[in-house]
């Protein structure tokens, strides 16, 4: 993890001068880009079941259902969806999370809190996977976007 922080540090570096340079609108369309890259990038690992570190997300629990029947689909498969997966973008900031009651099972998930099951129901330690994260592709990623913007077209 510390080596894609620095990854990040150093790109931070690199590019801020040059994004300084672009108008307001122009910042905010190129964080608008960044954005929907980096969600994309993040709901393709969400759906591949993997942290940002490339680890698998820890099995589920195997919870029995009213039916009986063990569940055994993939976690995650809808919330990874932009209904959900939401950007939000000014001049300055690029967001990518979830919202509504997502959020908070997100936020369960990500951390590996204690939560209950359902409503009323027994309260359960889940594991810790991190749904949302910049990898060192990510960073690579981000840094050809800024290029690719602020390149002028034919060259």
């Amino acid at each position: 993890m510390s080596d894609a922080l620095n990854e990040l540090k150093q790109l931070e570096q690199w590019i801020t001068p040059l994004i300084n340079k672009l108008s307001p609108k122009e910042r905010r369309v190129l964080a608008r880009e960044v954005a929907r890259d980096l969600r994309l990038a993040n709901r393709n690992r969400i759906k591949a079941q993997t942290n940002p570190d490339g680890t698998p997300f820890e099995a589920r629990t195997q919870l029995r259902g009213r039916s009986g029947q063990i569940r055994r689909k993939a976690m995650f498969s809808k919330i990874s969806t932009a209904k959900y997966l939401r950007i939000k973008t000014t001049a300055d900031t690029a967001e990518i999370g979830f919202i509504n009651s997502v959020a908070r099972i997100a936020r369960v998930h990500h951390y590996g809190l204690r939560d209950r099951v359902e409503r009323g129901g027994p309260q359960h330690q889940y594991a810790r996977r991190e749904l949302i994260g910049i990898t060192a592709k990510d960073a690579d990623r981000i840094g050809d976007s800024v290029l690719i913007h602020l390149t002028p077209p034919g060259r």
